[in-house]
């Protein structure tokens, strides 16, 4: 099925599923990362060289179909893949309070959860839970059980639907991204995606963006990071880097999961202002991103959304 077919799909499914069952994020845009406490911290008062990318592009599966080349598919569309399946043991919580969020990995060969996983930037696994309208994000870093199941505590502040990505890669495989939905029941009515920018305040930081999205090809993106007017050089390692990249397209949130060139203590890399990612758009359309960064022992996310389209860019 093209894109836009799955698109419209998916959301004439979504309407027929959760009619108005489903409440929205409060103001428009804005992002609420885990608090201090949880295992992934970061606040934001916005919407919220070569790198390695998961969940996407044209890593296997070369030029979109312009180029002659179908992609391989974006990440997070599916529950299973590869022999494993997402096992949502919380299908649902409650809005604005907190709650243990616990899943697993099943091995579908066998029917039990894995438990042999290679690290990957740090962690074992990777979890983010976005609303589907893009209105709040949360990157989690769960604790696993000796049985293989995982487990965070997370709070989502507004009723509706939303996407669970797991992240992660089997011992001595390919990493996968797998996707599922979870419920926070209540009245609902999606917000608005921000418009396009180059700019996010958070914190009191300022973060520029440069570069763009092209579907099919992989293009830079770079992040500058200033506070009070002041180019932030001293950027703090977060995940075996200074940056953290994370994008999701509007619509199905098909997931992009990049890290920029280089590395904390490798001679050449700096701490910053500038944080530069390579990214590959699977379709054209509207993609969200969120940069995790360090400083001064707080991580910060800032978000921005992109226009994919062929040839153009932004910065």
């Amino acid at each position: 099925m093209k894109t836009g077919l799955r698109i419209a799909a998916f959301a004439a499914a979504l309407a027929a599923t959760f009619g108005t069952a489903y409440g929205v994020g409060s103001g428009v845009g804005e992002i609420s990362p885990e608090p201090a406490s949880a295992a992934h911290q970061g606040h934001t008062d916005s919407a919220r060289g070569e790198g390695s990318e998961h969940g996407g592009g044209d890593e296997h599966g070369g030029e979109d179909e312009a180029g002659g080349h179908e992609l391989s598919p974006p990440g997070g569309l599916q529950i299973s893949e590869g022999g494993y399946t997402l096992d949502l043991k919380t299908p649902r919580l409650q809005p604005g309070k907190r709650a243990e969020l616990r899943f697993a990995i099943v091995r579908e060969a066998t029917g039990r959860p894995l438990t042999a996983y290679d690290r990957e930037h740090d962690k074992e696994l990777h979890l983010i839970v976005a609303s589907r309208d893009l209105a709040t994000f949360r990157h989690l870093h769960p604790t696993r059980a000796a049985d293989g199941t995982w487990s965070t505590s997370v709070a989502l502040p507004e009723t509706g639907p939303y996407r669970v990505f797991a992240d992660f890669t089997p011992k001595g495989g390919e990493g996968l991204t797998l996707g599922t939905d979870l419920a926070v029941p209540g009245a609902y009515e999606p917000a608005k995606l921000p418009a396009s920018g180059t700019a996010a305040r958070v914190d009191g930081y300022q973060v520029k963006l440069a570069g763009g999205l092209t579907p099919g090809k992989s293009g830079e993106l770079t992040l500058t990071v200033s506070k009070d007017g002041k180019p932030v050089r001293n950027l703090q390692p977060y995940l075996g880097a200074y940056g953290h990249l994370v994008a999701l397209r509007s619509g199905d949130l098909a997931y992009l999961h990049v890290h920029p060139g280089g590395e904390p203590g490798d001679s050449r890399t700096e701490p910053g202002p500038e944080i530069s990612f390579m990214a590959t758009a699977p379709s054209p359309g509207a993609y969200r991103l969120f940069l995790d960064f360090k400083h001064q022992g707080q991580v910060h996310t800032a978000a921005f959304t992109v226009q994919a389209a062929r040839n153009t860019s932004i910065g």
